[in-house]
């Protein structure tokens, strides 16, 4: 295998530094970049004893210079507590940062991958969500700056492929856990674990019917790298995402139990435009990448839990 220089950026995200950590295990000298708003240091930081791993502290919404052969482009905050305190920057990262990566990606001829989400399906009518399906979007609700800014970044990926006949992947993340996810970031499982080990009330939004699928951080980086090797021509998108189904209520209960909490549940009222059902249809990253998730939904959790008792101590 040739040694490659990859550019990951939100690479000390909780996503990218499992996809650094990935790539340099594989031999690849790797440039981490990030402007640390949802990021960590501490995600990366043990890192650094790979002798190819570089930091550099730069967002993305600013012209890139750098010399690589491939780019994992992941920069943009990712749970509603994190892009909603900033939308118009959310935006931006989403779009400027797209074409940021493009016009480097296009200077160099270095492929590209972008990490776009299930979020561009909005509150689906379908379900599960195929790749073909163009999803139920409120432009102008407050998940809208991700939404939007995502399925825009998309069409910049899209436009730019048919343009200039770049090597682009384009993938769609569904909801994804494990450890260094940060602690307040507002997502599901990072908010029932964080409240089942501090013995607090743990927040149910709704009735806690609604329905989502969880893939264990480490089945997704095998998919990603995976799709970044395919062939040239096979662009995606490509779900990505485990397609086992549970309710929030049914995952709040698996937490209770694995981590031996006495919390109770409570329940508030659903968020605007929140999904009632998320569950991605992954018959084309079988087909394509021979992929499929490996990591059962109690066995993530319970490595999960483990990284937040660890921290949270």
């Amino acid at each position: 295998m040739s040694v490659k220089r990859i550019l990951v950026t939100g690479g000390a995200g909780f996503i990218g530094s499992h996809l650094c950590k990935k790539l340099l295990k594989q031999g690849h000298e790797v440039v981490c970049l990030d402007n640390y708003f949802t990021g960590s240091k501490a995600n990366v930081v043990g890192l650094l004893s790979y002798p190819g791993f570089e930091i550099v502290r730069q967002d993305t919404t600013y012209p890139m210079h750098f010399e690589v052969d491939e780019i994992y482009n992941l920069a943009c905050p990712a749970s509603p507590v994190h892009y909603q305190h900033n939308p118009i920057k959310t935006i931006k990262t989403s779009v400027l940062g797209a074409i940021n990566v493009l016009d480097l990606a296009c200077y160099l001829g270095a492929k590209v991958l972008h990490a776009s989400t299930s979020e561009v399906y909005g509150d689906p009518c379908i379900h599960p969500q195929t790749e073909d399906y163009w999803g139920n979007v409120n432009p102008i609700g407050s998940r809208s700056c991700y939404d939007e800014g995502k399925r825009c970044a998309e069409t910049v990926f899209f436009d730019t492929y048919r343009q200039s006949g770049l090597d682009i992947k384009v993938i769609r993340i569904f909801n994804t856990y494990g450890p260094n996810m940060h602690p307040n970031d507002g997502r599901v499982v990072s908010n029932f674990i964080v409240q089942a080990l501090r013995g607090e009330d743990i927040t149910i939004y709704g009735d806690g019917k609604q329905t989502r699928s969880f893939c264990y951080v480490d089945d997704l980086i095998d998919a990603m790298v995976t799709m970044m090797n395919t062939e040239q021509g096979f662009i995606g998108p490509v779900n990505l995402g485990n397609s086992a189904e549970f309710t929030i209520l049914e995952l709040a209960e698996k937490v209770l139990s694995l981590s031996c909490s006495r919390s109770k549940l409570v329940f508030r009222p659903l968020p605007q435009d929140d999904p009632k059902q998320r569950r991605p249809d992954i018959t084309l990253a079988k087909l394509k990448l021979g992929w499929e998730p490996l990591v059962d939904l109690e066995e993530g959790l319970k490595y999960t839990i483990d990284y937040f008792r660890r921290i949270l101590a």
